[in-house]
């Protein structure tokens, strides 16, 4: 029963989140060119989730908590700001807990099929600032 609650769960909100075949890579993009902080061991409580089908990704938002490095556990978030806990098992594509590199976890993958990433928005670092030039007047 809880297996096609969620089933149909992900149909409505994947039906009606916006949907863009490029939400992960545009994250990735932005993580690979400025880096990201340390995520910490806590509840993170603004965190993007990509789920990867039919060659695009589909990102909802949610929370997880982290413990030693590792995501625990996983909420998803509903349109009248409410969270339900993913009770799906969960774990990387080696059958272990997942952990985080550079702000996005590894791929992770649950028992009934489905693939994620967890992308830790917070800590993505602050573009770079650049220095503003000016320009000389000609009768200088």
């Amino acid at each position: 029963m809880k297996k096609g609650l969620l089933f149909l769960f992900f149909g409505v909100l994947f039906s009606t989140a916006g949907y863009s075949q490029n939400c992960f890579l545009r994250l990735q993009k932005a993580f690979d060119e400025r880096g990201a902080n340390a995520v910490a061991d806590e509840m993170h409580r603004h965190v993007y989730i990509s789920f990867f089908e039919d060659g695009g990704a589909r990102c909802v938002l949610g929370k997880t908590r982290v413990e030693n490095g590792k995501i625990v556990s996983v909420f998803l978030q509903y349109d009248d700001d409410t969270y339900e806990l993913m009770d799906a098992k969960f774990y990387n594509m080696k059958g272990q807990p997942p952990v985080i590199v550079n702000g996005i976890s590894e791929m992770i993958k649950t028992a009934d099929g489905q693939k994620f990433k967890i992308v830790f928005i917070d800590q993505l670092k602050p573009k770079q600032k650049t220095l503003k030039e000016v320009e000389l007047p000609d009768d200088l």
